[in-house]
């Protein structure tokens, strides 16, 4: 393994994860949730009164900042190497890890891990180790 020393950019990585520390330490103490992409989508698609708005422009924001982003300057290229049925079967197995875990990687990864949730710390550990192996297969096994 050898890394691109060109892309690697460390300080724009830490203020980003000090942008996303900072946002959803501020949805807890605002709002008193948890910022995990999953449940906040999930209640999108079993709305209940009073409860919609804020999930709305969650999501809004989601889409909407990399737009006002790319007006500001140019976005990097895509390149995924996979093909469309890997990718929807990887979305769908992401899915299924998400139900079973009870969140996804945001509120788990960033949320649960910064609460010392120990349900957390497990989803966390199994979906990196999960991550991990797929890769050694995909890449030393399979040869994709």
């Amino acid at each position: 393994m050898t890394i691109d020393w060109t892309s690697f950019t460390p300080w724009s990585a830490v203020v980003g994860g000090l942008i996303i520390g900072v946002a959803v330490s501020l949805f807890v103490l605002v709002n008193g949730r948890i910022a995990g992409i999953s449940g906040i989508v999930g209640g999108l698609l079993r709305p209940r009164t009073g409860d919609v708005v804020w999930r709305f422009a969650f999501v809004a924001g989601l889409i909407l900042a990399p737009l006002a982003y790319a007006i500001v300057t140019t976005l990097p290229s895509i390149d995924i190497a996979a093909s469309d049925p890997t990718l929807i079967l990887a979305g769908v197995l992401v899915g299924i890890g998400t139900r079973y875990g009870a969140g996804c990687t945001s509120g788990h990864g960033v949320c649960g891990l910064s609460r010392l949730s120990p349900r957390s710390i497990v989803a966390t550990v199994t979906f990196m180790g999960a991550g991990f192996a797929t890769v050694f297969v995909a890449r030393h096994m399979i040869g994709a």
